[in-house]
């Protein structure tokens, strides 16, 4: 079992870095459905595994210069405090219905990601960029919901929830592409660690499945990145788009 769980995380993770997502999605739905982990195990495992991606995917971003240190820590203190939080309440949700939440979160998700990319093709065809940032109370306010929101749906549904962050920081705080793309991804971290000890303390998270969908997922998708731009960009768009959709569907099954 451990050789196949992580053969298999492997594929999927040359799959995942083909498309560069971070497929905690997937991840869930391979768990549930071919290895027949419960699914409260299975959120709380993929969730965790993300910090490792995620903490890697930061230091090149904060090196780029992409990041915003003050969105990134206020956005990501709050969506820690959302994860916990869900994370913890969702001992009170029943198998079928996480199922449900979770795929529908999924297909929620690629819509999101569709949007994402129509409206970064728009910044770039009319030359926007970036606009101050709010201050004050405003820029707290603003900041702290976007964090809970996105915490909440994280930590409940198991799914890093960067496309929703991304919106939230590009249409609420007016960040650019670039910027929102890099703090996105340090506001996962404390997201993830949360959510992650959330159901470590339900005792939903199995150490060991983590180590090995670590090691099969981090190898692939040093391997799958390599092909990303080896492709037509169509070609690309679609999978990526297709990679949440699938999961949510495997979910349903």
């Amino acid at each position: 079992m451990v050789v196949q769980i992580i053969l298999v995380m492997f594929i999927t993770g040359v799959l995942l870095g083909f498309v560069g997502a971070g497929g905690s999605g997937f991840i869930i739905s391979i768990l549930t459905v071919i290895f027949h982990y419960p699914i409260h195990t299975s959120l709380g495992t993929a969730l965790a595994a993300m910090i490792f991606s995620s903490l890697s995917g930061s230091i090149s971003h904060y090196r780029e210069g992409n990041i915003i240190l003050k969105v990134g820590i206020v956005v990501g203190l709050f969506g820690a405090i959302g994860a916990w939080t869900s994370s913890n309440f969702s001992y009170f949700i029943s198998a079928g219905d996480l199922k449900w939440l979770t795929s529908g979160m999924l297909y929620l998700s690629a819509i999101v990601l569709w949007l994402r990319m129509f409206i970064i093709e728009h910044r770039h065809s009319s030359g926007i960029q970036s606009n101050p940032l709010p201050v004050g109370i405003k820029f707290w306010l603003l900041s702290g919901g976007i964090g809970l929101v996105t915490g909440v749906i994280s930590g409940m549904c198991g799914i890093g929830s960067a496309s929703f962050i991304q919106i939230g920081l590009m249409f609420i705080l007016g960040m650019s592409i670039r910027e929102s793309a890099g703090t996105t991804m340090m506001v996962i971290i404390p997201i993830a660690l949360a959510g992650g000890a959330g159901y470590y303390h339900l005792g939903y998270l199995n150490i060991h499945l983590l180590i090995e969908v670590v090691m099969g997922t981090m190898i692939g998708s040093y391997i799958g990145a390599k092909f990303t731009r080896r492709v037509p960009m169509p070609i690309l768009k679609t999978a990526m788009i297709l990679v949440p959709v699938t999961a949510a569907t495997l979910l349903l099954f």
